[in-house]
């Protein structure tokens, strides 16, 4: 057994050294739940609140491979010779391959299931497996990156096939582990980079395997264990051209067999710290142009919320000043709030974990597992604005000054709106603690059959601060104004200088000039919020490779597998006292909790019906079927059927149909209240009223039906929609049901080759989202449906937007297919060099959603939501070229990404006059990595984005590009080298 895994062990090194399978990408909507207008926001679906800043938007690759991945790393000091006789002798080890519970070879594998080693990973300079994971073309743009800094917290989600991150199930050595309570998502931050063995990601739902969430997929993490060894590693980056970005990273561990071999202990550290970027560094990324117009004279830039402080009156738009002169309202007095903020976010993470088992004998292997991972993350934010009172505030909708106010030379009411400088930029912080520990049992029960008994308890536990929130009631008290009717948001104000000098510490002011120190510390605020997450899982599972063998000529093994879990998830926020009263003026939020339990049991059963057969090399089946009673929402069966046929022994055809269960999630369910500005524009702001074509004198009509003259109205809040989201207690589950067509090719004239093509289709039906808010405003003021104009009020005074509706609803369907084709090929070129070529691309065939059960079907494919910043390329490629002459070693990546028509959720934009862009263009970009071994030192250095090729413009109204699809641009050309020593 020993000598065996040896092995695998070597095999794996020797594959890490090649190119990577790739993968592919759909995407789905989410929404963008920010604070305040001006700062564009990723949407995190789960993240009741978020900050505020600037204004927002909205395949299966089988990398089919020779060798199977190992189930446990080598150690990184190898014998090259040794490993490279390993691969040669074209042995396939049989290991667990997720998609099943049986042992097999991936390339004798029905699932399109794709394998990334550490090598793969570690040669890219990634300082995250978030960080890595977003080259491959099937993880989309719905996820969560480091390069979105609002309202994400700091964490790193993945997205499979564009189906959202709450869709796509993440394991750690094939069992679940503690998610992060802030985004109700797995974080791919927690897991060490260099404690990885290999990643294996299933491109095909999974729901009859390992319960709800594995709608998209499975990526399941597989660390390394069962080192004998030491090593200390130590890595560090820069962005070259602008000396900014700066990551370091140092990780160790060191093993120890004992009682000759039987039992293993092995302890695994890290600490990595990764610089932020501010957004004034990148030329491109600032001033920020905050719309699309048709006409170039309607261009803005930057945030109508100067910190001046805007003053509308019935006449005329004035600003102030330090002095508190006004003068009129101009263009330049824009505010660029691109100056003050992150582009991406600052990083620290601490990793401990210990591994330990004791082969006590074949029956009876004890196990232990524990990790453990804290993180800080912070990002700065431009100064909050102020308009008027946050939801569900009782404090003025409307902040207006009375025209008798001291100093009010304006002769008549103004309503402010003010970019707060005076409290300085919003500074948002995050801390976080996650762990999970494993104490489990396995063993041969016996005549081949194996258990393995788990327990299974995660923890997480965020703590966020943001500074510079503000406290909507001092400030009131500061400018001496009180409400002629307490408690009614739609009180008009009087000046009253006594509500001020009565409150200690409250020093008055005038709005029309700048607080003093003393004044902005009274008025000022720093919220703190908390979630906590809890896992338990018991977990057992029983398998048999070889039960019976077929009872005919040249007939196989029928393997069986079966299970049964019982799991049970709690979920808990707890938003800051005075942010839930919306006395403070960023996004109100209100108290969410809750859980549910499961009891579940699965079987497998694996046939192979013929084996060296006449036209009949190999044809196995396999059916696998579970069955979960949830407390919330009783039984439910889900099930897959697959085929495997290989005729001959160069091709195979392979095909899956199973489908996918998802109950709603707590937020989902339980989610109280809360307000967020979503990536939107309103229908009655001059440019955007002007666009919609031939419904634009519709859309003027329904606005003035409001007061409101869309020829000339402003909305206030630049690419965004102050927005009400909640949970749905009456949601229903999703269902789904996927589908997979493909065959591998391996053919022997061609010695290390390997090739496949896969076609993909998946379906949902009751998905449970919110809609857009730009969705809801354009159903209604085009008089496509304006049941939904319900959903939309506005501040009676100014006609300003007060809130969108969108609450979590099953909406309606959805319907993705594409086409992936993957290459790998090793070639011994000479007896010291190695050639090796990967290239995995996907063809995006469709990528249908429907917003309303049995509504229209809106086709996003080759389409950018571009306010949110989410995207369907048609196209996506990652290909590497790998050379490896003795000792040292040179890798070419490339990825590629098509481009997209910009879409506002229901129509391609279109520009009748020429002017304004809509549609992004493809983009490549370079790496290159270089290593060198010498002895038991291996050295690594490289360079990622090496023609510093900028990201594309988007008018997204954040940071002129959109990171969730170009983050991987936002750095620029980075120089990255590591170290690291076996001992």
């Amino acid at each position: 057994m020993i000598v065996s895994r040896r092995n695998m062990l070597l095999c794996a090194s020797v594959m890490g050294v090649g190119a990577l399978s790739g993968a592919a990408q759909a995407a789905t909507t989410d929404h963008a739940k920010t604070t305040s207008s001006h700062v564009r926001h990723k949407t995190v679906t789960h993240s009741p609140v978020r900050s505020a800043a600037t204004p927002a938007t909205t395949a299966p690759v089988a990398a089919t491979r020779q060798v199977a991945a190992p189930q446990y790393a080598a150690p990184v000091a190898v014998s090259n010779t040794r490993a490279l006789r390993s691969i040669d002798s074209n042995r396939s080890e049989n290991v667990v391959v997720t998609g099943s519970a049986l042992s097999t070879s991936n390339n004798s594998n029905a699932n399109p299931v794709q394998i990334v080693t550490s090598k793969q990973i570690e040669q890219t300079g990634a300082t995250t497996i978030g960080d890595y994971l977003q080259r491959l073309p099937s993880m989309g743009s719905s996820g969560t990156t480091n390069s979105q800094t609002n309202g994400t917290g700091g964490s790193s989600c993945m997205d499979l096939r564009n189906l959202g991150q709450n869709r796509v199930l993440v394991l750690v050595d094939g069992k679940r582990a503690a998610i992060n309570g802030n985004n109700s998502c797995f974080d791919m931050n927690t897991i060490n980079v260099h404690q990885v063995a290999s990643i294996e990601i299933l491109k095909d739902g999974g729901s009859e395997l390992y319960g709800a969430d594995a709608v998209s997929g499975v990526i399941n993490i597989k660390l390394r264990h069962d080192l004998n060894d030491a090593n200390l590693t130590v890595r560090g980056g820069i962005g070259t051209d602008h000396g900014d970005g700066q990551t370091g990273m140092i990780s160790g561990y060191k093993g120890w067999n004992f009682d000759h071999g039987k039992g293993n202990v092995t302890l695994f550290g890290s600490y990595m710290t990764s610089s932020g970027i501010k957004q004034a560094n990148r030329s491109w990324a600032t001033p920020v142009q905050g719309n699309d117009p048709i006409n170039p004279a309607n261009l803005s830039f930057g945030s109508g919320y100067p910190t001046g402080g805007l003053f509308q009156t019935s006449t005329g738009n004035y600003v102030g000043s330090e002095s508190g002169a006004l003068h009129s309202y101009t263009k330049a007095d824009r505010y660029n709030y691109g100056a003050d903020q992150n582009l991406t976010n600052s990083l620290t993470n601490g990793t401990l974990s210990f591994d330990a088992h004791y082969d006590i004998n074949r029956h009876f292997t004890p196990y232990l597992n524990f990790n453990y991972a804290h993180r800080n993350s912070s990002t700065t934010m431009a100064p909050i604005p102020v308009a008027g009172s946050i939801y569900p505030s009782t404090l003025p909708t409307a902040l207006y000054v009375p025209e008798n106010y001291p100093g009010n030379t304006l002769g008549e009411d103004a309503y402010m709106s003010k970019r707060m400088g005076e409290w300085g930029n919003r500074r948002s912080e995050t801390a976080t603690d996650t762990y999970t520990g494993i104490a489990g049992v396995k063993g041969e029960i016996t005549h081949g059959w194996n258990y393995d008994l788990s327990y299974t308890y995660g923890w997480n536990q965020v703590m966020s601060q943001t500074s510079g929130v503000g406290n909507y009631a001092k400030l009131l008290q500061t400018y001496g104004l009180q409400q002629d009717t307490p408690g009614d948001s739609n009180s008009t104000l009087s000046y009253n200088p006594s509500v001020c000098n009565a409150a200690a510490g409250c020093v008055l002011s005038n709005p029309f000039g700048k607080l003093s120190p003393e004044a902005a510390a009274y008025s000022n605020y720093t919220s703190h919020d908390h979630y906590y997450y809890q896992l338990r899982d018991l977990n057992l599972r029983i398998n048999n490779n070889h039960v019976v063998h077929m009872p005919w000529n040249n007939g196989g093994d029928l393997g069986l597998a079966l299970g049964m879990e019982h799991r049970g998830e709690q979920l808990a926020y707890h938003p800051d006292a005075l942010v839930e009263s919306g006395q403070t003026l960023t996004n109100s939020a209100s108290y969410t909790g809750g859980g549910f339990n499961v009891s579940e049991g699965y079987i497998e059963g694996k046939a192979t019906l013929l084996h060296n057969a006449f036209l009949a090399k190999d044809l196995t089946i396999d059916g696998q079927g579970r069955y979960s009673a949830y407390n919330t929402f009783g039984g439910t069966k889900n099930w897959k059927v697959s085929i495997n046929w290989a005729p001959i022994q160069d091709i195979r055809f392979r095909a899956t149909l199973g489908t996918s269960y998802r109950q709603p999630n707590v937020y989902e369910l339980y989610g109280g209240q809360s307000l967020g500005y979503a990536s939107a524009t309103d229908p009655c702001d001059s440019v955007q009223a002007a666009s919609y074509g031939a419904q634009s004198p519709v859309v003027a009509a329904n606005c003035a039906r409001q007061g409101i003259n869309s020829s000339t109205f402003s909305s206030n809040f630049s690419g965004q929609a102050p927005t009400l989201y909640g949970g749905n207690a009456k949601l229903r589950p999703e269902t789904g049901r996927t589908y997979t067509i493909g065959t591998v090719i391996t053919p022997r004239w061609i010695p290390g080759l390997s090739a496949s093509v896969e076609y993909w289709h998946y379906t949902l039906k009751n998905m449970i989202t919110y809609l857009s808010s730009q969705y809801i405003m354009d159903q209604c003021y085009t008089g496509t449906n304006t049941s939904y104009c319900d959903r939309i009020t506005r501040v009676a005074s100014t006609g300003q937007l007060n809130a969108v509706t969108s609450m979590y609803d099953n909406i309606g369907g959805l319907k993705t297919s594409g086409i992936d084709f993957d290459l790998d090929y090793r070639i011994r070129v000479t007896q010291h060099d190695v050639l090796t070529l990967s290239n995995n691309f996907q063809q995006l065939v469709s990528y249908l959603q429907q917003n309303e059960a049995g509504g229209q079907w809106y086709n996003y494919a080759g389409r950018m939501m571009y306010q949110s910043g989410t995207g369907n390329p048609r196209v996506r490629d990652y290909a590497t070229v790998g050379w490896q002459h003795g000792a040292f070693g040179v890798t070419y990546m490339m990825q590629y990404m098509g481009g997209m028509v910009w879409n506002d959720g229901t129509t391609d934009l279109k520009r009748a006059n020429g002017y304004g862009r809509t549609s992004t263009p493809g983009i490549f970009s370079h790496d290159v990595t270089v290593s060198y071994r010498w002895k038991s030192w291996n050295f690594e250095g490289g360079v990622n984005n090496l023609l510093d090729k900028k990201p594309p413009f988007v008018a997204s109204a954040t940071d002129n590009s959109a990171a969730a699809l170009y983050g991987n641009l936002y750095m620029g050309r980075y120089v990255f080298l590591q170290a690291g020593v076996n001992f």
